[in-house]
């Protein structure tokens, strides 16, 4: 768990550090992307107890779920000036975060097999 704590606040930081330094277009809208999905896993095995399997399938039905959402504008329909509910639910898809969203699980599999490798 601590560990989880510790990846996840090092992503969070650096989340928040491309959000608002707006970096190259980039890194604020692939590389944020990519990392979100380590971000999502490692809050999620912090704060629950679903198996790896059960997170990164719940962390990817989240990540497609939005991108289908902003397919259908459907944060549209929640007529909000909250820019952190934008941020989050976000405005505009693109098959690109699809792809960013697919690449985040590469480092999950990596730390999980790095671990596992270690426990034994």
């Amino acid at each position: 768990m601590k560990k989880y704590s510790t990846l996840f606040i090092l992503l969070l930081v650096t989340e928040i550090t491309i959000a608002l330094f707006h970096f190259h277009k980039w890194i604020r809208g692939f590389l944020g992307d990519v990392l979100v999905i380590p971000l999502l896993y490692c809050f999620i095995r912090m704060v629950s107890k679903l198996s790896k399997r059960s997170a990164i399938i719940l962390v990817i039905l989240m990540a497609f779920t939005s991108e289908i959402s902003q397919y259908f504008k459907i944060g549209d329909y929640f007529n909000s000036t909250q820019k952190w509910l934008i941020a989050c639910i976000g405005n505009t898809f693109d098959l690109l975060d699809i792809l960013a969203y697919t690449l985040g699980l590469i480092p999950i599999y990596l730390i999980e097999k790095y671990r596992q490798h270690e426990s034994t």
